[in-house]
């Protein structure tokens, strides 16, 4: 079977375009581009049908279909050459079972879902693998494109410049100075990227590679370009496929530039309209409380939308005040009878250290939709017999000096409320075993 994949305007004009073709919006109004698939071509194989060649496929060696993206291919690009796909076998993540944080919060069916666990360490590697084949076939069929280019708080730059490393492709890296981790800044480094530490925001580095990429022999890979919501969308079609494919209650995400709710969105409709599933889940988006404005915009019922001076928060990567995909993920929020929820700077450093205390090691951002989530199930909004997935976007070890200094007390506004630090001893069996008893009585108290 043959199946198509074209890029048109998500406000509905009727223009369509070749996704090989390099545009990010509709030259008739401007808005952003979606990919759009023959869904009735699709349907022609059954939903029994596609349930096993996907369970064939998962998590197996032969190319490239082990992928959890790739897996999917005939859902994601599905006229791409086989020999163009660069892909470091994403997805297949855990979807973790939090029984013991469950539990203390109160909500004992409860997942997280471990985007974080892949080749770069974060859920960017899932978009990141369908772009740069993309271009990689590009490249192979004479397109001119020099290099490839993102502004990024962190994880989309590591993500391209991994793959646009193995693909050959040079990578060109916007980052606002000071505002990532160090080891989010020696992940492109590594690979050989050009890094540029820009004197402003992430909006303002965005700003900048919008502008360079209007020069179409530097193709733009931030999550404007519908190409990246294609890998990402699996995130919703691989949860439920781990469910044995039964549909959790809500989804929590992290929102910041907001690709990935509008990607998850997607997964879950298209498995719908196949026949895969039927019916959708709930949709939470957690904000930072310091770079919140689509959660200030649901309280208003979306009807109107202002952009934000991001302040810092801890949550780099979701340190946005102008969210390029918002009016998607309003769409898909609508949709989904979505919610929004913040979380300030406290909420989220203690959510955060009490979810590693479970055996989890997040990232901030995963904090954030932690914290969020709690706050949903205090008030009732998330019912305590639901079953539910919070999206980690991140891996907890890119953030290890951030962890660290949450409990030794060192960062500003924030007051760790379980610090816990290395006892300093000398070699002496009795101190040691002083030191044990305490620890246990400790935990017998707590």
């Amino acid at each position: 079977m043959s199946y198509r994949a074209w890029l048109q305007c998500i406000k509905g004009c009727e223009q369509q375009f070749s996704v090989f073709e390099v545009i990010y919006r509709c030259p008739r109004c401007g808005d952003l581009l979606d990919v759009q698939h023959d869904v009735a071509a699709l349907k022609d194989r059954s939903a029994a049908a596609w349930i096993q060649l996907f369970e064939e496929r998962m998590r197996r060696n032969t190319w490239p279909y082990g992928s959890g993206v790739w897996g999917k291919k005939e859902w994601v690009m599905p006229f791409l050459r086989d020999e163009n796909i660069v892909s470091m076998y994403e997805g297949g993540t855990n979807l973790f079972w939090a029984d013991r944080y469950g539990k203390q919060v109160g909500v004992e069916d409860l997942w997280v879902k471990q985007c974080g666990n892949s080749h770069t360490g974060s859920f960017k590697d899932l978009g990141m693998t369908v772009l740069v084949s993309v271009v990689k076939q590009m490249i192979a069929d004479g397109r001119p494109i020099q290099a490839v280019a993102c502004a990024s708080t962190g994880d989309t730059s590591a993500a391209l410049a991994s793959y646009c490393a193995a693909a050959g492709i040079p990578a060109i890296v916007l980052l606002p100075r000071n505002k990532v981790s160090p080891a989010q800044l020696v992940q492109p480094l590594a690979n050989g990227a050009l890094v540029l530490s820009l004197d402003t925001d992430f909006d303002g580095c965005m700003r900048v590679v919008q502008a360079i990429t209007s020069d179409n022999t530097i193709y733009l890979a931030n999550s404007m370009n519908s190409l990246r919501l294609e890998g990402q969308k699996t995130v919703a079609i691989e949860l439920v496929q781990q469910f044995d494919w039964g549909v959790p209650d809500w989804v929590v995400i992290p929102g910041g530039n907001l690709g990935n709710v509008s990607a998850l969105g997607k997964g879950f409709l298209m498995m719908r309209d196949i026949g895969l599933i039927q019916k959708l889940p709930r949709i939470a988006v957690a904000q930072a409380e310091n770079a919140n404005p689509l959660y200030r915009s649901y309280l208003k019922g979306f009807q109107e939308f202002e952009p934000v001076t991001a302040k810092k928060t801890l949550a780099s990567a979701i340190q946005i005040g102008d969210p390029v995909s918002v009016g998607r993920a309003i769409r898909i929020l609508e949709r989904f009878d979505g919610v929004v929820e913040q979380a300030s700077e406290q909420e989220l450093a203690d959510e955060s250290a009490r979810a590693d205390r479970t055996g989890m090691f997040n990232c901030p951002h995963t904090g954030v939709a932690l914290a969020a989530f709690k706050k949903l199930v205090d008030r009732g909004v998330i019912e305590k017999r639901s079953r539910v997935v919070v999206v980690s976007t991140a891996h907890g070890l890119k953030f290890a000096e951030q962890k660290a200094a949450y409990h030794m007390g060192e960062l500003a506004d924030v007051r760790p409320s379980d610090p816990n630090l290395p006892f300093e001893l000398p070699a002496d069996v009795d101190r040691v075993k002083d030191a044990i008893r305490t620890f246990a009585d400790r935990l017998a108290a707590a």
